[in-house]
């Protein structure tokens, strides 16, 4: 013989039961809202400290570069005053 469990629900407790999952549906779609967000704020800050480290390495990299002009250009300089005095010398023995 089977016995058959028969459960029977009524109208308001069937509308309790579709009324805590939904709030239990809106609590678990707050959750995931707000790690998405926070999620989203870790990229952004990573991005932006990727965004430092990279204007920083730019900024240094600008220093060296003018540096190294201003050395060559001192260095064509003297080669310039080299050769001066180089053709004057050249030009008195003449």
């Amino acid at each position: 013989m089977l016995h058959t469990l028969a459960v029977t629900i009524n109208g308001a407790e069937a509308a309790i039961i579709i009324v805590a999952i939904i709030v239990v549906f809106f609590i678990y779609a707050g959750f995931q809202s707000r790690r998405l967000q926070l999620r989203k704020a870790e990229i952004t800050a990573g991005r932006e400290e990727e965004m430092r480290q990279l204007i920083a390495r730019y900024e240094q990299l600008a220093e060296t570069t003018l540096d190294a002009q201003q050395r060559v250009a001192a260095d064509v300089s003297e080669l310039r005053s080299r050769t001066s005095s180089i053709e004057q010398i050249l030009r008195t023995v003449e």
